[in-house]
């Protein structure tokens, strides 16, 4: 797995780094497998308080590996035609996601927060990753695509569930029947795009410390809170507010919160 992601963690930031350099971490099966497997693991590492995904070498990540593309065009993948193709796709095998959705899902079930650093390019299957993040911080000169058009497909990796809630219908419409090719401007603009800066790895890695410094359960509510709520009315909203407060109210790391910011220093959290 270290050839397509390696992993490092240092005081409750985990940092995940795409590694497959020479295909500008393109996906393969042995990306897809090392992002589900690097989701899985840290989702269950009670020691984790945020993380942040980059891309090491040239790009963030080129979409779906060109050999994938040839393997369609090939007929290997459908086996059986069309049918078999969807009947494979549809089947869910990670909750609610197949193998290939849950390769960017897996980040927004994660229970803390992720931050995306992004540059050079995220086409296709590559920004769909980068959607399943909290946060995307982007650098100047970023190109960004919602490509699978291109190639005769729709985009299948979570893009329609993630990217509803970032844009504009219209936007989303226009960028996914052309597949147009868009700046970080573009994407600060639409909502893709959480800020850019000149060096997004840092930021994130900034950004994702101090968080790490929080509270760690209400971090964590936090973001079932704020996952939960596309799919909420309002009085579902508001009864999870009042449970997840109450929760932590006089809780030991809530009174150390308290403590810490009275004292003007920094809190020291149990796991």
């Amino acid at each position: 797995m270290e050839d397509r992601i390696k992993t490092t963690i240092t005081e409750g930031v985990a940092d995940v780094r795409l590694v497959r350099t020479d295909k500008m971490n393109a996906l393969d099966d042995a990306m897809f497998n090392a992002l589900i497997e690097t989701g899985e693991r840290l989702k269950k590492d009670a020691s984790i308080r945020a993380v942040v995904i980059s891309g090491e070498g040239r790009a963030f990540c080129a979409g779906l590996d060109m050999s994938n593309f040839g393997k369609m065009a090939s007929g290997e993948r459908g086996g059986d035609g069309d049918k078999a193709v969807a009947s494979r796709l549809a089947g869910r095998t990670h909750g609610t996601s197949n193998r290939a959705q849950y390769a960017a899902m897996v980040w927004r079930e994660m229970p803390v927060p992720v931050i995306a650093a992004v540059h050079g390019v995220a086409f296709g299957g590559g920004f769909q990753v980068a959607l399943g993040a909290d946060m995307r911080y982007i650098a100047p000169g970023t190109r960004m695509s919602i490509m699978e058009i291109k190639w005769g497909l729709v985009p299948d990796m979570a893009g329609m569930a993630l990217m509803r809630t970032l844009a504009r219908d219209d936007i989303l419409r226009e960028l996914t029947y052309t597949g147009r090719i868009f700046s970080a401007e573009e994407a600060l603009e639409y909502g893709f795009a959480t800020k850019i800066v000149d060096d997004p790895y840092a930021a994130a890695l900034e950004t994702a410390r101090e968080i790490a410094d929080k509270h760690p359960a209400a971090i964590r509510a936090n973001k079932r809170m704020l996952n939960a709520i596309p799919d909420s009315n309002e009085a579902a909203i508001l009864l999870a507010e009042s449970v997840e407060q109450d929760k932590l109210i006089g809780s030991p790391n809530q009174k150390e919160a308290i403590m810490a910011n009275l004292e003007k220093r920094r809190p020291v959290f149990k796991a």
